[in-house]
């Protein structure tokens, strides 16, 4: 532990609200190395997106270096199927191979087939917040705002109903190894879900090759490039793995961690439940903002970058810090005011990422926010906090154990 530095993403007190450390990093320089993690941390906004969009940076070095060359240690064998699922995703690629996986993939995922999810959404949506109120309430975490994506991609991909309850604990298995220094506990589980995660999805691509489906699987297999190129078993299964990791966790603690903001801010909250319908799309930008679910995105220097007037050398690992981005008053006005009136067009927040990585499924995690946020609003008009929640341990996907409310 670096005792010396605002950032401590092992502290509880941190993690519950790094915003006074953003600060902090943001007052003293626009670069800061930490030793413990031995990452260069990146506070502001400018910077934060001009490095998104900068190609001397990668979220790989594997296209143009081995792991020797680049001073770098292989990881153990012991977690090569992890690496196998993850680092065929569009996600952690560069050079061609992710922009012709991801030219295909969004042939498959399309803005009209998210257009057409919008029924789906609403009928899930519906179906949830309804169980919710005439119980009275409860975990909203765990009764509204788990089950929402997660049924929602299911339903996309084409599993099957009996199987869906295998998907969060895979996936949130999975995604412990985007924590900063993960342990061999936290591997191993991440291992075992890629071993299982990818054997179902194998099954499930061969049962649609031979009777293909009006799901996105099914559309994956059919896509093709102008030369014929489709996708690989091996990419089809680390696509689909992604759309669940990414597709969900966003959705998952900006609902929680949305409701959790407006209830500590009851005049916005009250501005928004009298005008649900004209301040939602920019509330939802407002909450996506100013509690972003992904606090960190690290990525590799693949030439020396100068930030600031600090030169990062070749084979470092940049941490570019989306909390601390979003509330730069460099950027955004009065930004540790929450504010349901903000414009959304004024609101350039980088919560979805930017450049070539930017979220290939922005425009579904809008959609299931403001459908669940507009329900709720609706259906639930006097819902209330019953307890103060606790925040779970890891920090770069940041969210809340639960959310006890009572309608």
């Amino acid at each position: 532990m670096d005792t010396s530095s605002p950032f401590q993403p092992g502290s509880a007190g941190f993690v519950a609200d790094p915003y006074p450390a953003y600060t902090a990093l943001r007052a003293a320089a626009r670069t800061h190395h930490h030793t413990p993690t031995n990452q260069w941390l990146i506070p502001h906004h400018t910077d934060v997106d001009a490095l998104l969009r900068d190609r001397r940076l990668g979220r790989t070095y594997l296209h143009r270096f081995t792991h020797e060359e680049f001073g770098r240690t292989p990881p153990p064998p012991v977690h090569e199927p992890f690496h196998t699922l993850n680092d065929q995703g569009i996600l952690d690629l560069e050079g061609p191979d992710h922009t012709r996986i991801r030219r295909l993939v969004a042939k498959a995922f399309t803005p009209r087939r998210v257009e057409e999810l919008a029924p789906v959404v609403e009928r899930i949506a519906t179906r949830l917040v309804g169980d919710f109120v005439a119980s009275g309430g409860g975990d909203l975490l765990a009764d509204v705002a788990e089950p929402l994506p997660v049924t929602v991609i299911a339903e996309m991909l084409g599993i099957p109903e009996a199987d869906r309850h295998l998907l969060r604990p895979w996936s949130a298995d999975i995604c412990g190894m985007y924590e900063l220094n993960p342990d061999e506990d936290t591997a191993a589980r991440a291992v075992t879900a890629a071993v299982e995660f990818s054997a179902y999805l194998r099954e499930l691509i061969q049962d649609r090759r031979h009777a293909p489906a009006p799901d996105l699987v099914s559309a994956l297999i059919a896509v093709h490039d102008t030369d014929g190129t489709r996708l690989t078993e091996q990419e089809m299964v680390s696509t689909c793995v992604l759309l669940l990791n990414a597709g969900h966790e966003a959705t998952v603690n900006t609902t929680a961690n949305g409701w959790w903001t407006l209830f500590r801010h009851p005049e916005q909250l009250a501005l928004l439940r009298a005008e649900p319908e004209k301040l939602l799309p920019g509330a939802v930008e407002e909450l996506l903002r100013y509690d972003t679910p992904l606090q960190l995105f690290e990525r590799w220097v693949l030439d020396d970058i100068e930030v600031g007037g600090t030169t990062i050398p070749r084979g470092s690992e940049v941490a570019l810090l989306f909390g601390s981005a979003n509330r730069d008053p460099a950027a955004f006005a009065d930004p540790d005011t929450f504010d349901v009136r903000r414009p959304a067009a004024d609101n350039r927040h980088v919560s979805f990422g930017a450049g070539i990585h930017y979220c290939l499924g922005a425009p579904l995690a809008r959609l299931e926010l403001a459908v669940s946020f507009g329900l709720l609003l609706r259906e639930a008009p006097r819902m209330r906090l019953l307890a103060e929640p606790r925040w779970k341990p890891g920090y770069v996907i940041r969210g809340l154990t639960g959310l006890e409310v009572e309608v």
